[in-house]
């Protein structure tokens, strides 16, 4: 017993040692698509050596926040260089919920745009000396679920997407020919903001297209579920779900371990 003790306390000393050696860096980094500047944020644990996987990060309507970092150091201590992409511009951060409704508005309705940002952010991460360009991945939460989708259609070279809990219609569906990357889609099962219909041509996309795709519903989850500021009032249509984050994060991860070959 005594034995199995001391054992027990080196290995607690030793995993706390391990993390306090490892450490998550944070940069800021500014890149432009066409004349416009955009602010991202670039994470990665100095204590790994040589290149990893990269992930795209799109943000949700609020923009480039505290919380994109948060999710950003996430995927960094999971091994990985994590570039958080901006989609709106520098400085463009919206300051209530109707701020940010108008503004991801101009992108849910101008999708040749919108594909054009985040392929602006794709690129970004992709010359990123850290990055291995065969192992990319893009996520997004709402807005950005939207988006990654959007930028699976332009056909680019990456190896999956994740959707968390992002907008599902399909204004152009012909384009689901041209996915290249795997899907997955994590949906609040009770989400009012997201149609049947919105589901039902978006998997049919899918479909005609040959796409690799999975969709997971959570029961009990509504928009927004992955997001603590959403509160966790579900009359409002949006709110956290702690069994739903937990669950569509270790999704996240199993995908990657899939399409990454990651041992």
């Amino acid at each position: 017993m005594q034995n199995n003790t001391l054992l027990f306390a080196f290995i607690t000393l030793f995993c706390t040692a391990v993390s306090a050696l490892s450490e998550i860096k944070t940069e800021t980094i500014e890149y432009k698509e066409g004349e416009t500047l955009l602010q991202g944020l670039r994470c990665y644990d100095t204590e790994i050596s040589g290149k990893r996987p990269g992930v795209l990060i799109v943000h949700d309507w609020m923009g480039v926040t505290d919380q994109t970092k948060a999710v950003a150091e996430n995927i960094a201590r999971l091994g990985f260089v994590a570039f958080a992409a901006d989609i709106y511009g520098k400085e463009v951060r919206p300051a209530d919920m109707q701020a940010a409704a108008a503004e991801s508005g101009k992108y849910k309705g101008d999708r040749p745009i919108l594909r054009k940002r985040v392929t602006a952010g794709l690129d970004t991460l992709k010359k990123d000396s850290l990055a291995d360009i065969s192992k990319i991945a893009a996520i997004g939460f709402c807005f950005g679920g939207t988006t990654v989708l959007e930028l699976a259609r332009t056909g680019a070279h990456i190896q999956g997407v994740v959707s968390f809990h992002g907008g599902l219609d399909s204004p152009t569906p012909a384009d689901g020919k041209n996915i290249k990357a795997k899907v997955l889609v994590l949906h609040g099962a009770d989400d009012p903001f997201v149609k049947p219909s919105d589901i039902a041509e978006f998997q049919e996309e899918l479909r005609k297209g040959g796409a690799d795709w999975q969709m997971v519903y959570y029961g009990d989850a509504v928009h927004s579920f992955t997001q603590k500021k959403a509160g966790t009032d579900k009359s409002k249509g949006a709110a956290y779900n702690e069994p739903a984050a937990r669950r569509s994060w270790d999704a996240m991860k199993g995908f990657f371990t899939e399409i990454f070959a990651v041992k």
